[in-house]
């Protein structure tokens, strides 16, 4: 096998790993019965910092150095736009802290409705379906199917610019996508009070990044230049930024107090400071 088709195989590895971490978090989310709203915050803090120094101490540099400053941002502001698009055609919305009720029936038979956190209980007519639940949960699977998306294209893509930022690259992701396992899952259980469904959907929302990954290996593998890897990088740089300023910061600060958001803000850049010096 030549070294080429040895590092996309590679790629693609790191992308279906980065992908199959959703299930983590949905493992996570059955084991433990309530995540540490406060851990989760640092988590998503963390990885936040990870991309956006990432994104900036290496992909914009090394997109501007080899592709110069104008093109460099525009590919920048080009990925960060493209994810706005994305959010703007398909939202998502994370679930972590909202109330679990269980509905009782009048034969004491009971169907789980956990709006996370709190219990209750009422009772409840069996005839009826609670469709707005169940089209929560469809569009919140959705989002982060279509979400995840870029996050494949964008582990694959530095990957092959340099197995280091890969790696780098998959660590972050991997951070970010175990508590959206937790998010997928959660309200899929309340619905239909099946682990095994909740455990299916959370791995197939994940599974958009490796087919993310494959489809850019299969589009652009007959393409790659330098210069249309380094506008790639740009465009990476600006997808990680968006993700971590409007999806992982927000949540971070509402799960827990300000200074863990920060903390794991600064612990993440801390930690990739010292990765890219030894790397």
């Amino acid at each position: 096998m030549n070294t080429a088709l040895e590092d996309f195989l590679f790629a693609f590895l790191l992308s279906l790993f980065a992908g199959l971490s959703t299930t983590i978090g949905s493992v996570i989310a059955f084991i433990v019965k309530k995540p540490n709203p406060k851990f989760i915050s640092f988590v998503m803090g963390f990885s936040a910092g990870v991309m956006i120094f990432i994104s900036f101490v290496e992909l914009l540099l090394s997109s501007i150095a080899s592709i110069g400053y104008g093109l460099g941002v525009f590919f920048f502001f080009l990925g960060m736009g493209s994810m706005f698009l994305i959010d703007v055609l398909v939202s998502h919305k994370y679930e972590f802290e909202d109330s679990v009720e269980i509905l009782v029936n009048d034969n004491g038979s009971y169907k789980p409705h956990l709006h996370y956190g709190h219990i209750h209980r009422k009772h409840f007519n069996g005839e009826k379906k609670n469709l707005k639940i169940e089209k929560t949960t469809l569009f919140i699977i959705l989002g982060v199917f279509i979400h995840n998306f870029p996050e494949g294209m964008a582990t694959f893509i530095g990957t092959i610019a340099e197995i280091e930022l890969g790696l780098l690259l998959t660590l972050a992701i991997t951070l970010h996508n175990i508590p959206e396992g937790i998010a997928v899952s959660l309200p899929i259980y309340a619905y239909t009070g099946s682990r095994k469904k909740a455990f299916k959907w959370s791995f197939i929302s994940g599974m958009s990044e490796p087919v993310g990954a494959l489809i850019t290996w299969v589009i652009l593998f007959p393409f790659i230049t330098p210069a249309l890897l380094s506008a790639l990088l740009g465009v990476v740089g600006g997808v990680m930024v968006y993700i971590s300023l409007d999806e992982l910061l927000p949540a971070s600060r509402s799960l827990g107090k300000e200074h863990h958001s920060i903390l794991g803000i600064m612990s993440g850049m801390i930690i990739m400071a010292f990765s890219l010096a030894l790397f």
